[in-house]
């Protein structure tokens, strides 16, 4: 599975508590890398930021995390911690796509989608999931063709359709998957009226290996609508947000506290200008 693309949550100046609560609930999930920014874990393999932004801004479940699993044990299990201080959104139940199911928002504001399913259709664990409502509702198949035309290794896998019967808008998309540099993300419309949208609380990671695949996908996303914003930010046409980094940034800011000050001043990222305030020789 990819690890190039990743999802970060942004946190109230408690990643590192969040990543503690996280690596005693899920299997298999450990911290792999701490400092006062960011906390780093691997659930299953798969990486996942936290964020020390400060209270600037949430997660909410316009992105959501899908969590798959062949246990229905497991399912309960992770249903009855999360929801400790969190909420339903969905309650745990059997449903017509999956026998035991619930979406659950956590204590710190994650959404969580708690799936069980069969082993051959599971792909990847951990699954970030887009949810197209508001203003968007009706765009995510277009989304879809959008993102899949800028990253390389990437296809649609599939859109399941509302019938009307839902009380959804016939043909919007009740569930889609895609694929971006070999990672798998899912995406729905919902013409709900909820009380949220995309932010920065739960953005996109993309690790490029050079500076012409840095600019690529920076001018790609922030095109016909996108917005730039600071140290790597940018959110596209449809408000989800994206950072756009080095896969070699952190070693670059291991080398010199000059880099993150350098890095503070840009947008789209330099790599030539964070090699040369780590002093790295071109």
């Amino acid at each position: 599975m990819s690890n190039t693309i990743y999802p970060s949550v942004w946190c109230n100046n408690n990643a590192s508590e969040m990543a503690e609560y996280y690596a005693g609930i899920f299997p298999d999930t450990k911290i792999t890398d701490s400092n006062a920014v960011v906390v780093m874990l691997e659930i299953s393999g798969q990486k996942l930021m936290l964020l020390n932004g400060g209270d600037m801004f949430r997660p909410n479940p316009s992105i959501s995390l899908m969590y798959l699993t062949t246990s229905q044990g497991e399912v309960e299990s992770l249903y009855s911690k999360l929801i400790e201080n969190g909420k339903a959104l969905m309650p745990l139940d059997g449903y017509p796509f999956s026998p035991k199911y619930g979406w659950v928002e956590d204590r710190y504001g994650v959404s969580w989608q708690l799936y069980t399913g069969q082993a051959e259709h599971i792909i990847q664990k951990v699954v970030p999931t887009l949810m197209f409502a508001g203003r968007n509702n009706g765009k995510a198949e277009e989304a879809v063709g959008f993102y899949t035309s800028l990253f390389v290794d990437s296809q649609p896998r599939g859109m399941l359709r509302y019938s009307g019967a839902e009380g959804e808008t016939p043909g919007n998309i009740q569930h889609g998957e895609f694929m971006l540099n070999g990672y798998l993300l899912m995406i729905m419309d919902s013409s709900y009226p909820h009380a949220f949208g995309f932010t920065e609380g739960l953005s996109l990671v993309v690790l490029c290996d050079d500076q012409e695949e840095i600019d690529r996908h920076w001018f790609g996303l922030i095109a016909n609508g996108g917005e730039e914003s600071m140290c790597g930010w940018l959110k596209d046409r449809y408000g989800v947000s994206w950072q756009i980094v080095p896969s070699m940034l952190d070693k670059l800011m291991a080398e010199s506290p000059r880099v993150t000050e350098e890095l503070m001043k840009m947008r789209k990222l330099d790599i030539r200008k964070l090699q040369e305030a780590a002093g790295v020789r071109q």
